[in-house]
């Protein structure tokens, strides 16, 4: 009996310790998080249909059928009558009067401790729900990452984790946002920790498989266990195609630059427009509504028209008409104001530009090359990673779409070629072009994007040491015996700095037994307008060490009265990054 108390006692006692386990309670938290954000997900298509239903008298997915049931006039007024309510909502609702996404998700995880406002985050849902429920030529797979990311970051700001923690669970919502999105549970945790954790160590891993393989499972439930689309069984036929699958990479770079930049100029260029800004998703909704009356294909998510060319039912003009149209209604809808996001445009623009490229292929080269399916595959994966900067998780997005070897590892060679044209075409993703316009400059390197984030005042020192305007010669040859070769910087009335000495500058007077009286050290001092704000980054100081080709910077407080804070060396800047790897969990 008491063999059998003391078995039950053991096995308490381990039930508390496991109840204290931060691992423990991260996986708790990552199962809630995989269902909350999996719901929200669901929650945010119902939306959308609901939407759809007003304006297109359909909620159906496929949006393209349901159009060319309309009269031309709906069809080109729909979008318009969205981009008003959008405008407007975006305009007396969202904070700072702009649509969010997935690079305010990156740049909360890399700059603010993964912290995000929960009602921002609702209203980018709703706007973006109403942008494609109107037929805006917008993603959903962005919006709902979004989505996941506010639900994350709402629950570890309740718990009150620390950045690492905060940044996992941050995570964990956006695996199960995409992996309930496409049904992809792999492809959702390669892009949660490619694209926002930045990091794949273990402590961050566990948690996101396990929120990808919960919103899997939640969405499967109330779903069905469906790919995101139908493909038909596609194979290669000769490995002597594969340079086919180069030259296609390169296509698909250059249609994923085009398609960036013409979102990019067609933003700069509405902003010059001299109207509301409110009012400007209306004229790009009446613009994507021409297009439309045409090419009813470039409509909302434009999953069918994406499905077509998979199943090869669509002729080569369509195809490359279909190209321009698509990329001219993205550019206009989301440099207009519209809400939404580019994964699902950019796969549907490198599906057309695959399944163009299959046909001319086929007509070539007929004994050696695929379907144009195949092709259609593989221009997806090119474009769409090349847009996001995600060429892992877009690759196994493919593979799990469709389960087949052969056509991944063309796939891997398209998207390898894309990845790398891109990145010296514009030299950056999608979400990072958005950032670095908004003045944010994060880039693809972690250890960088912690400098950013470190501010001098964590790393810098008293400002002790400064010597006075006027200084007496004993006084001024005491502090340079103890420091002989130091640097001292000089300050006047408030701890102004006015400039820096060495015992180089003064020995001629120091050690000159003539001379008598008070110093002038002002008089003396070397003009130091390098400096820092105790609020600039360790990057900048750095940058600013080097150029100047010192090891210590003075630290002010205000670049106009320069009254000085402290001293930032590079060995306390060295420390501080770091105490921030090891915090962060940066491998």
């Amino acid at each position: 009996m008491d063999r059998l108390t003391g078995w039950l006692a053991a096995i308490v006692n381990d039930l508390r310790r496991l109840a204290r386990s931060e691992h423990f309670i991260l996986s708790f938290l990552a199962v809630a998080l995989g269902i909350l954000a999996a719901y929200g997900s669901i929650v945010f298509r119902l939306g959308i249909g609901l939407v759809q239903k007003f304006a297109f008298d359909s909620e159906s997915e496929r949006l393209f059928s349901a159009a060319n049931q309309l009269a031309w006039w709906q069809i080109m007024l729909a979008p318009a009558l969205g981009g008003l309510v959008v405008g407007l909502f975006v305009h007396f609702v969202m904070p700072g009067r702009r649509n969010q996404g997935v690079s305010d998700v990156i740049e909360a995880g890399a700059l603010h401790d993964g912290r995000m406002p929960l009602w921002a985050g609702i209203g980018a849902a709703l706007a973006s729900a109403t942008s494609i429920g109107f037929g805006a030529s917008v993603g959903r797979e962005g919006p709902v990452v979004h989505l996941g990311a506010t639900l994350s970051s709402w629950i570890a700001r309740q718990f009150r984790f620390g950045h690492s923690t905060a940044l996992t669970l941050l995570g964990c919502g956006v695996a199960s946002a995409v992996a309930a999105s496409f049904n992809a549970p792999i492809a959702g945790v390669f892009f949660a920790l490619e694209v926002v954790v930045g990091t794949y160590a273990l402590a961050a891993f566990t948690p996101v498989v396990i929120a990808s393989v919960t919103g899997t499972i939640i969405a499967r439930i109330h779903l069905g266990d469906f790919p995101a689309f139908v493909v038909p069984e596609f194979g290669i036929v000769s490995f002597f195609e594969f340079p086919a699958f180069v030259l296609l990479g390169l296509i698909s770079a250059v249609a994923a630059g085009v398609f960036m930049w013409s979102i990019m100029a067609t933003e700069d260029r509405v902003k010059g427009i001299p109207v509301p800004a409110w009012l400007r998703p209306v004229f790009g909704g009446l613009a994507v509504g021409v297009i439309a009356v045409f090419f009813p294909q470039v409509l909302g998510v434009g999953y069918e028209a994406t499905d077509m060319a998979l199943n090869v039912t669509l002729p080569l003009w369509l195809l490359l008409a279909l190209v321009i149209a698509k990329t001219a209604a993205t550019a206009i809808s989301l440099g207009t104001g519209f809400a939404g996001g580019v994964f699902s445009p950019s796969l549907y623009v490198g599906a057309m530009v695959g399944g163009a490229f299959g046909i001319v292929a086929g007509s070539v080269l007929p004994d050696f090359a695929s379907s144009p399916g195949t092709y259609t595959i593989v221009g997806m994966g090119a474009v769409a990673a090349a847009v996001l900067g995600a060429p892992i998780s877009t690759i196994l997005v493919v593979f799990e779409i469709t389960g087949d070897y052969g056509v991944t590892i063309a796939v891997m060679v398209a998207v390898a070629v894309a990845t790398i044209v891109t990145q010296q075409i514009p030299g950056t993703s999608f979400f990072h072009w958005q950032l670095a316009r908004r003045g944010i400059d994060i880039g693809h390197d972690r250890a960088r994007e912690l400098l950013q984030a470190i501010p001098v005042r964590d790393a810098m020192e008293p400002a002790t040491g400064l010597i006075p305007a006027t200084l007496s010669k004993a006084e001024l040859r005491t502090r340079f015996r103890e420091t002989p070769r130091g640097v001292f910087f000089v300050v006047a009335d408030h701890d102004r700095l006015v400039g820096a000495i060495t015992l180089n500058d003064v020995k001629h007077l120091v050690f000159d037994d003539g001379h008598s009286g008070p110093i002038d050290v002002q008089a003396l001092a070397r003009a130091h307008n390098a400096a820092v704000l105790a609020d600039d980054n360790v990057e900048r100081a750095h940058a600013v060490m080097d150029e100047q080709g010192v090891d210590q910077l003075p630290v002010v407080d205000d670049a106009a009265m320069r009254r000085m804070v402290g001293i930032v060396r590079r060995k306390s800047m060295l420390r501080a990054h770091n105490r921030v790897l090891a915090r962060y969990g940066v491998q």
